[in-house]
Order: structure tokens, then sequence, then C-alpha cells
């Protein structure tokens, strides 16, 4: 059987990174509760290949922004449809997500993150 991701691009202001890594990191304990294997979220470094489109265009990204590169790792799609319908209303989430999303403040733009579900191609690991 093969695992089942969600992967996501967004940005993040810089200025307010910690506070995203630590909510970030809540929300994968939440995601792990309602089945999921594994959680990451990367920090944009290296983000310009030539002759191809960035992350930094694709997300509009500002001078004072960072990109996040994450996925979700489920065993199928199976359990990831159901945390995808279970997440959402974990009353832990509304708690965590709300001060992010906050129009003062906009820490987290959900028009500008770029999201998908994705099954297997190839699959090599050490």
């Amino acid at each position: 059987m093969s695992n089942y991701i969600d992967g996501f691009v967004l940005p993040i202001p810089r200025v307010h990174l910690n506070e995203y890594k630590n909510v970030a990191e809540k929300v994968a304990e939440i995601w792990k509760e309602h089945g999921a294997l594994s959680y990451f979220e990367y920090i944009g470094e290296d983000l310009i290949l030539e002759g191809t489109r960035s992350f930094i265009e694709m997300v509009e990204l500002k001078n004072d922004e960072v990109v996040i590169f994450g996925w979700v790792v489920f065993p199928d799609k199976i359990v990831r449809d159901e945390a995808n319908k279970q997440v959402p209303n974990d009353p832990r989430m509304a708690e965590l997500v709300s001060p992010l999303t906050d129009p003062k403040r906009l820490i987290f733009d959900a028009s500008r993150m770029v999201y998908g579900g994705f099954k297997t191609l190839v699959q090599s690991s050490v």
C-alpha cells in the first residue's frame, strides 16, 4: 500500500515566523491525532532555477516574507479524506488558526496558499 500526501506552499511574514512555527508544531500533532503518519514544514532557501517558475512567483512573495513548503503523510486517501473532515472541526484548530488569519495582522493568507492531494508515483527510501 502506498501513502497519500497533502502538499502546500504558502508565504509567511518573516516577523511572524516564530509565532507561525509554534502554531504549526501544535497543528502537526492535531493532524497526527486524526490519522496523519507525519507532518513536515520547511522554509524556502534556494528557490530560483533558471527556466522554471518559482514558488516565489507562485505565492506572489513580498520582500518581508518567506516561503513555507510542507506536506502531511497519510497511510492512504481514505484516512486523509476523513482527517480533512475532522481536523477543521477540531476546536483546537480554531483557537490556533484564527489569530493567524486575523485581518488586522494577516499572518496567514489562504488566498495565496497553493495546495493539493497526491497519490504515490515513485517512492524510494534509504
